[in-house]
């Protein structure tokens, strides 16, 4: 915990590596990061898009890592195992590059991007799919914490 009031020190600079590890196969919180900066009065709109421009470069980078065909690099350093991405390949297949919006998911959304990075889904479809579902995803966290705050 004391890495992330770290990073909250840091401003947006720090939200924005925090979003990126979060959005890269680390598993990470930044939207306590972005919780914190709106407590602390940052303006919401510059928080947002800075945790989604940091989430969503994660996400991009994850999924060039995919495209790169390494496996053996996958398995190595990101401890994502050969079966899993097959099954996330599996349950892909036909779907398309649509799919891309659900890597916000905690749960699955490093396989999905990974798995549509191997499987070479068109990156233009893949980049603005997955930028909605990260942005939306902020949005919600966005407009919870100001909800929240409200009430206090």
């Amino acid at each position: 915990m004391e890495f992330i009031s770290a990073l909250s020190e840091w401003g947006y600079i720090g939200l924005f590596l925090a979003a990126f590890l979060a959005g890269s196969i680390l598993p990470f919180s930044s939207e306590v990061v972005l919780g914190l900066l709106l407590a602390a009065g940052y303006p919401p709109w510059a928080c947002l898009i800075t945790a989604t421009a940091g989430n969503w470069l994660g996400g991009v980078t994850c999924y060039y890592v995919g495209r790169l065909g390494r496996i053996d690099w996958i398995e190595k350093y990101f401890k994502v195992k050969r079966s899993s991405l097959d099954k996330a390949q599996k349950f892909l297949q036909g779907k398309g590059a649509l799919m891309a919006f659900f890597v916000f998911l905690p749960f699955g959304g490093d396989l999905i991007i990974l798995s549509l990075g191997l499987m070479r889904a068109n990156v233009l479809i893949v980049n603005l799919s997955m930028l909605a579902g990260k942005f939306l995803r902020y949005y919600v966290v966005m407009v919870g914490v100001g909800y929240f705050s409200s009430l206090f």
